[in-house]
């Protein structure tokens, strides 16, 4: 199978950089959750709203829209500001939050760790960097300190226990969470072009991991990158390692793009007549 990816390689790089082209761009982003980050103009505001619109990214697109735009609307015109003077009141103001299986006190819950977060650190990449080093292989390690330390913090106020709902809004690798959802926001902080917004400057694009949601894990696997019916890390790494032979300083670069093929051009996995046009196709045919 690695063979056979790196015969394709120069013509699926091609192929790759006009998707790129076609779709990186900041007015294709709706209905993506990153367009609520652009909503705001200040660092601290972005990078508030930016993990708040990852971590809420599951579930129909409507719904996630609905829900962020909800959300952002209760904190009023600063993110940052109702983060560091988040009180009872605050708590109270989202009680009737709801986004699927997450609640308004989850959101609190992980708007206290944020509080902390900008106490401790002045802001959510300064408290993401305590675990990053530049000899890491990728970012897994930074990510899991960064979950993980969280996690600790949330267990100590709650008498050692960690409740369900801020274990899904921070979700692991640790834990063996495949992570699609903080790998998404580490795209959006990291890199930097027409859609992502290059706001942390201390992390290395090379070592991030691509964000396999539903869209991406299915176009991966017919152009043959994996074959496992399931996704892991395990095989989130092994997509990754195949765009990094690509492209190895930006493994995630085309990320965004091959998601609007899913998306936009509803791609299913299945043959149709409208696959044909899609310049994809015939490395599908070969998968």
């Amino acid at each position: 199978m690695v063979n056979k990816v790196k015969i394709r390689q120069p013509a699926i790089k091609d192929v790759l950089e006009k998707l790129y082209r076609r779709y990186n761009h900041r007015n294709l982003i709706k209905p993506d959750p990153l367009q609520f980050v652009y909503r705001y103009t200040g660092q601290a505001d972005m990078e508030i709203a930016g993990l708040l619109s990852a971590v809420l990214a599951y579930g129909r697109v409507e719904q996630i829209q609905k829900s962020l735009t909800r959300l952002f609307g209760l904190m009023g015109e600063s993110p940052y500001s109702f983060v560091k003077d988040f009180s009872r009141t605050s708590r109270k103001s989202l009680q009737k939050f709801k986004h699927r299986f997450t609640t308004g006190d989850d959101i609190s819950d992980l708007l206290v760790l944020l509080k902390k977060v900008l106490e401790k650190s002045g802001s959510i990449e300064n408290y993401f960097l305590m675990g990053y080093s530049e000899t890491d292989e990728n970012i897994i390690p930074a990510l899991s300190h960064f979950c993980d330390s969280l996690l600790h913090r949330h267990a100590a106020r709650h008498k050692g226990q960690t409740s369900r709902g801020i274990k899904y809004l921070l979700s692991s690798p640790s834990g063996g969470s495949v992570c699609k959802r903080l790998n998404l926001y580490l795209r959006w902080m990291v890199r930097d072009d027409q859609v992502d917004t290059g706001l942390w400057k201390s992390v290395d694009q090379a070592k991030l991991i691509v964000p396999v949601d539903v869209h991406m894990g299915r176009l991966c696997r017919i152009l043959g990158f994996y074959d496992s019916k399931t996704v892991s890390m395990k095989i989130a790494l092994k997509i990754t390692q195949r765009f990094a032979q690509i492209v190895p300083a930006d493994p995630a670069k085309y990320d965004f793009a091959l998601s609007r093929v899913g998306i936009v051009e509803n791609c299913t996995g299945q043959y149709s007549p409208a696959c044909e046009p899609c310049e994809l196709f015939s490395f599908c045919r070969q998968s």
